[in-house]
């Protein structure tokens, strides 16, 4: 798989890099944990944290500011707290940027890495979130409240829906997501979602109008989620009140607080081309090729299983 992957990025002219796994600053996301290691070398006798990446985006923004062209990267990228069936705290990732692509550019050749990876037919389908939930809820999420939401997982039977107290629509639309469309997916589907909520931009550049809509998308393969793209936001300001949005979000849930990436913000001052870029799980990847119903039958070991 591997292989194959690398020689469809060099027949592309994408050039493969390398960035930092430790870093001084963190993922703000506060649907993500970071794992932290402590560095005691020369000039930080008291130690310093250092952040295990969950993801190479930050670092390969910089190369793109600074001129790199199309680059792609496959690394190790670490997340504290997942540990599961389609989850693991060390998984592979795919990632890498297109210039002058548009996020449906780039979803055509997301599609050509899979078909050439893949060693079955694959059916493709393309949905908008809005429409993924019109289709299998019969809903719209941009105009259902949090009561419609709530009683809809009820209604449909979602286990301890009528406990849950949930506080905004994301995480109930999340819930309906994950614990209602996704089992009902075929499996040798590839369907991209795409056009999400602006709440639900992450790293996208959103289209304004009404409702406005994040230029992202979502891979799933089957019933599994493995890829996640967008068109790329390189305003500094927005993305800084975005860092800043997420500190506030992870102090009212308690969480730790993350350094934010200055030198991100520097880099996209200096000037983000206009790209669109993805980030692949490989594992799940590996896994849908060969039927795989545990992320622990493609890892060549795991520390937590002690094998």
């Amino acid at each position: 798989m591997l292989a194959r992957i690398r020689a469809f990025f060099a027949i592309a002219e994408v050039l493969e890099v390398e960035t930092p796994t430790c870093c001084i600053s963190g993922n703000t996301d506060p649907t993500i944990e970071s794992l932290t290691t402590c560095f005691t070398g020369p000039n930080y006798p008291n130690g310093v944290t250092l952040y295990l990446h969950t993801s190479p985006e930050f670092s390969m923004k910089r190369l793109l500011a600074a001129g790199s062209g199309p680059i792609y990267q496959i690394c190790h990228v670490y997340r504290n707290g997942e540990l599961g069936i389609k989850h693991h705290p060390e998984f592979s990732m795919l990632e890498w940027y297109r210039p002058n692509f548009s996020y449906h550019q780039l979803m055509d050749e997301v599609a050509d890495l899979i078909k050439t990876v893949a060693t079955k037919p694959i059916m493709q389908q393309r949905l908008t979130y809005r429409e993924l939930f019109e289709k299998y809820l019969q809903l719209n999420p941009y105009n259902s409240n949090l009561k419609q939401l709530r009683n809809r997982a009820i209604e449909i039977g979602i286990n301890g829906a009528e406990h849950l107290d949930l506080q905004d629509i994301d995480s109930w639309l999340d819930l309906l997501l994950t614990h209602s469309i996704q089992p009902q997916l075929p499996n040798d589907n590839m369907l991209f979602v795409y056009d999400y909520p602006e709440s639900q931009a992450t790293g996208a550049y959103v289209r304004s109008g009404f409702p406005s809509i994040a230029e992202r998308f979502e891979l799933y393969l089957g019933n599994m989620e493995i890829a996640n793209g967008y068109t790329e936001l390189g305003d500094a300001t927005e993305q800084e009140r975005r860092f800043k949005a997420d500190l506030i979000t992870r102090q009212k849930r308690n969480l730790p607080p993350v350094p934010i990436d200055h030198n991100l913000l520097k880099y996209l001052q200096i000037g983000l081309p206009a790209c669109a870029g993805v980030a692949i799980g490989l594992d799940r990847l590996l896994m849908w090729l060969i039927g795989a119903q545990h992320i622990e039958q493609v890892l060549a070991s795991s520390q937590l299983r002690g094998a």
